[in-house]
């Protein structure tokens, strides 16, 4: 029969934390994946957006709006970013009971018989002993997985940089009075 302490040595945790990194690092690299496609549908998804209105109030108080030319942008060029996500937290928690019982039952019955007579006597004991001996063994065990993903800022350099080239020529300045 094993020892309590060998059905602990019996549990394979080196290889549940082997299998759970591995199994994170799967996952992981699947997330990673998934933002990236996440990232080339933005791209390559274009819609037209009118970049400019202008606003022209008259001198007679009316208002005048002008639109530029629609261009087309990618979605991630206005700003529409793939969601990252990372595992910040992974935790196995493995229980076991283990509750081992013996007992052990001996019946002695002890039976006499007795005759008296005239000078001469006889008796018999009869011993009659039974040993019964039980060995219990109960195991429960649990265990629980708990991992926790956090959303993580997009890498840096994709989110496209916007340039400005302002070639409209400077307004004139007033000359101070």
């Amino acid at each position: 029969m094993a020892s309590v302490g060998q059905e602990l040595l019996n549990v394979p945790l080196p290889d549940m934390v082997v299998k759970l990194a591995l199994g994170i690092a799967e996952a992981q690299r699947a997330l990673d994946e998934n933002s990236v496609e996440t990232a080339k549908a933005l791209a390559d998804t274009k819609i037209p957006l009118v970049l400019a209105v202008t606003q022209v109030i008259a001198a007679d108080g009316s208002v005048s709006f002008t639109n530029a030319a629609p261009v087309e942008v990618s979605l991630l060029q206005i700003g529409l970013l793939p969601t990252f996500y990372q595992f910040a937290e992974a935790t196995i928690e493995v229980t076991m009971d283990i509750k081992t019982t013996t007992s052990i039952e001996t019946n002695i019955k002890v039976s006499a018989k007795a005759k008296v007579g005239f000078a001469c006597w006889s008796a018999s004991v009869a011993v009659d002993v039974s040993h019964n001996r039980k060995f219990g063994k109960e195991v429960r065990g649990t265990s629980r997985l708990v991992t926790r993903m956090v959303p993580v800022p997009p890498p840096a350099r994709i989110a496209p940089e916007l340039i400005l080239v302002d070639n409209r020529p400077a307004a004139p300045v007033p000359p101070p009075p």
